[in-house]
Formats: C-alpha cells, structure tokens, sequence
C-alpha cells in the first residue's frame, strides 16, 4: 500500500476533540504495558482491547511500544511519526448484518527500539508500573536457539531478550516478589505461556543468572498459557484506502482493519480480571482452567484453513483469502478437507466442531476485509508444522492412512517454497520463489529452513520425476527444516512427491 500524502499524515491535531482528549489523558498514565510486537495483529487485537478498558474506566495504564525483530525499527519511527496514533476499522457481519465502525487506537507512550537502544531497552523492566508483557513474534520467534551473553550487547532472539529484561528487573528490585510481570505470550504455539518460561529459565541458567533468579521468574512471574481469535488484515487495498480515508481529512500507515469476532481466552483464575480488566470492560476475554478445547479448533480450522489455501491459492492467482472461498474448486477443497480430515482428527465432539467450522467459513466471506494470501504466507514452515502436521499424524494414526488433501496441501507449500536465493547489494539475502503465471514472489521466512530449502532445489533436475521425488524426499528427511524426519511417516515422500509432479503438469 502506497499512501498518497494528497493529505497530511494522522497526528494528533488532525483528531477531533473527543478523540484529543482521550489521547492526552492516555499519555498521561503509568505505562503499565511492555508490547513486543507492533505488528497488524496486536493492533487490531490487544492494543484496541486495551483502548477499550481504558475508555470505560477499568484500566490505568499506557503501552510501551518495542518491535520483535531489527526490521520493525523502521515501523516504530513511523508510528512515532504519527504520535502513537493509528486508525482501526472493524467491518463486518454481526448478526447477520453489515457493521463498519472507525475507532482511533492511542495506547501507545513510548517507543524503544532494544537493538539500538539496549540500555535504554532494560531500563523498562526498573519501572515500578510496569506490570504485563504482550507478545506476537509469530511462531518463528518463540524459540530456543544457543546464545552467547555478552552483557551490553542486544538479544536479537525474543525469550533471550526477555530473560535479560527480567535479571535487570530481579537485580533492581532485590527479588521482590510483588514485581512478577503477567507475561502473554500471543503467538499460537501451544502452552506458549509454559514454552516461554521453560526457554527464559534455561536462558538464565546458561547465561549465569543463578537460582536465586530463576527461582524468582518460577515462583513470580505469571506466564500464562493463552489462545487469541480475530482475523486482522492491517491496510485495505488501494480502492479499500482511498474510501475509508477520503474523507478523513489525514493519511494514516498504520490503518488497520478487523473483523468484529474477537475471543482471548487465557489460561487463569477469572480473579486476575481484576489486574488486567478485560472481561469488566464488556470484551470476550475468557479465563479459564483448560485451553486445549479453543486451541485445538482454532488452531486446526481456522488457522490449518488458513496455512491449508495459502499455497494452492497462490498458485492458482488467488490472492485473498475470499478470492480462495469463492472459488468453485478451492473453496470446495477447503471446505471438505476440513470436514473430511481436520475434524474427524480432532478429539472434540464433531458437531461442536462442525458448528465452530461454520462460523469460520462465514467470518471468511466477511465481504469488508481483504485478507492477502501473502500476508499469511509469512514463515509458513513453522505454521505448516503447528497447525497442519499433527493434524496429518493424527488422521494417519486414526484411520491407518494418509489424508489425501492435507498432502496434497503439503505439496502445494513446497511447491510455492521452491526457492532461489538471491544477495542484494547491501549482502542481505532474499528467497524467491516462481509462480506458475510468470511472477516473482518473495518467501518470507526463516532464513536458515530458506537456506536450505534453497539447497535441496539447486540439485533438482527439470522435467525428471525421479529427480523431483529425490528432492522431495530429501526435503522431508531434513531434520534442519522440519525438526523431525517427516520420512517417517509411512508412504508421504512418495504421496506428496505424485501431488507435486500433478500440480507441475497442471498446474492450475
């Protein structure tokens, strides 16, 4: 999206008095919130649930703004720019009728970039307001990797960035007990509140921390398993932009657009309500003694659906989600894999799966947002590996064969990830892939499964089918891309090698 400065850029000036006043008052709360993450989900998810709190009355807090990776630095000087502003714009189908709603989101106090502000980074954690984390580093980010500390030096890895936070805050504060955090961790890997602990403890563990902390992030610290639920596609299209924003009076980058469905549900005694006040302030905000239910749909339908069409969509020339649903054939696939495969895998009643898939077609057809496929398509291996593979075993356990549509759905993404890898001028490095009508796609994703993925197709021989199933099975077999050796699983090389060589002959 190209914005067009035919309008001066969203500041505060620019609001009117009501929304003027809610943001002067927000600059002046404790910030209260550490957000990791300055991305469209937590945007249109968290921050606009915590606007909401806010604005009722149930919540004294503001939101200090720091991005997962280098690369959002950009966006957190762009966002400063516009005074911590943006637009949010829920659209939808509610009860069956058409909803469009346009809310200003202004949460945000501060901004610190931790991979050029180190210090300045740690020094939140002495902050005696502060009191909640929030995450989405997507499911490539929650993850261990070796790390050397070397004290001064910035964590590009986000639980190793964490656990440096919470030794400053433990030596600050002498181990006081009453600092714990409530840590929510948003990316959807299961028990990701347990995960990140797990990966904070061993971090302070290596890094010479010593039990006495460790001992303190056990018994203090709240990280709390939790499941987050609404479909956020960030900036309309072009056509979409200019109607929302033509007669706004100000361009906005960081407009963002939702659907009206939302649901947190987290992991927790309904007390803790009182701390972070969600639920009071009127919002689907569950708190609940068990996830794996709302995990297991969410995760494998609407999420599987979404890693499912992707690839296929994609290649196909598809290009939003909607496109995919309206198409005869795709649309049908994706409904009957889910009926067919994903639910009958599932150990949750059928008809309240059935029920939650329905709902999950519609909030698709939600004729307002344009859900990019490329958007979604970010680090597709990983999401493939959560959402998709243990739906695949379980079925190939269950009924002692493979799911045809989940392989072939796996042969789709490797179809789209065959890979080249390019270095620009600065030495960074890029992956592309082709698509079937001529174009040029960047992969995004994690650069060392990139890498080699990129290796494994420089040895593919065009037009020979012994050598595409030979790659195809080295790729499976590769423990660096999948963590596991897929091989194993009895006949998919060869099941997903034949899909492959399909969609090469037809595909479309």
């Amino acid at each position: 999206m190209t914005i067009s400065r035919l309008q001066p850029l969203l500041r505060l000036g620019l609001t009117g008095e009501d929304e003027r006043r809610k943001h002067v008052h927000m600059q002046q709360l404790p910030i209260k919130v550490l957000q990791i993450g300055e991305g469209n989900f937590l945007r249109g998810f968290a921050d606009w649930m915590l606007q909401e709190s806010i604005a009722s009355g149930k919540y004294h807090g503001s939101v200090v703004l720091t991005p997962p990776t280098p690369r959002g630095a950009a966006k957190l000087k762009q966002i400063e720019q516009q005074e911590g502003l943006y637009t949010l714009v829920v659209q939808g189908l509610q009860d069956g009728q058409k909803v469009e709603k346009r809310q200003m989101i202004s949460v945000f106090r501060d901004y610190v970039d931790p991979y050029t502000e180190w210090e300045r980074f740690l020094q939140l954690a002495e902050l005696e307001s502060l009191d909640v984390v929030i995450s989405n580093t997507t499911e490539a980010g929650l993850v261990y990797t070796p790390i050397d500390y070397v004290p001064g030096e910035p964590m590009t890895n986000f639980p190793a960035r964490l656990t440096v936070l919470l030794q400053r805050r433990f030596a600050h504060f002498n181990g006081d007990p009453k600092r714990g955090l409530m840590i929510l961790p948003c990316e959807l890997i299961e028990n990701n509140g347990d995960v990140l602990r797990e990966y904070v403890l061993r971090y302070g563990r290596e890094f010479g921390f010593g039990e006495e902390f460790c001992s303190w992030v056990e018994q203090s610290q709240l990280f709390l398993n939790n499941l987050v639920d609404r479909i956020v596609t960030g900036m309309p299209g072009d056509e979409e932009y200019a109607r929302l924003t033509g007669s706004w009076g100000y361009e906005d980058s960081f407009l963002t657009t939702a659907e009206p469905y939302h649901l947190w549900a987290i992991q927790g005694d309904p007390s803790l309500d009182r701390r972070l006040p969600l639920a009071q302030a009127g919002l689907n905000v569950q708190w609940v003694p068990d996830l794996k239910p709302f995990r297991q749909r969410k995760v494998h339908i609407l999420n599987g659906a979404h890693t499912l069409m992707m690839p296929a969509g994609l290649l196909q020339g598809k290009s939003t989600v909607r496109e995919v649903m309206e198409d005869s054939e795709l649309g049908e696939w994706v409904r009957q894999t889910v009926d067919l495969e994903i639910i009958p895998a599932l150990p949750i009643l059928p008809e309240e799966l059935k029920r939650y898939a329905a709902e999950t077609f519609e909030r698709f057809a939600n004729p307002y947002l344009e859900h990019r496929l490329q958007d979604i398509a970010m680090n597709s291996i990983s999401k493939f590996q959560s959402r998709l593979l243990p739906v695949l075993k379980a079925y190939t356990e269950k009924f002692d064969q493979l799911p045809e549509q989940l392989v072939y759905g796996l042969a789709a993404l490797l179809r789209l990830y065959q890979v080249q890898e390019t270095e620009q001028q600065d030495g960074t490095k890029i992956f592309t892939t082709q698509l079937p009508n001529g174009s040029t796609m960047n992969i995004r994703d994690h650069s060392g499964q990139l890498g080699l993925l990129a290796g494994h197709w420089a040895g593919w021989q065009q037009h020979d089918e012994s050598s595409c199933r030979q790659v195809i099975h080295d790729i499976l077999a590769d423990t660096g891309i999948w963590n596991e050796d897929l091989t194993a699983i009895a006949g998919l090389s060869e099941a997903v090698a034949s899909k492959w060589i399909q969609m090469e002959v037809n595909p479309t």
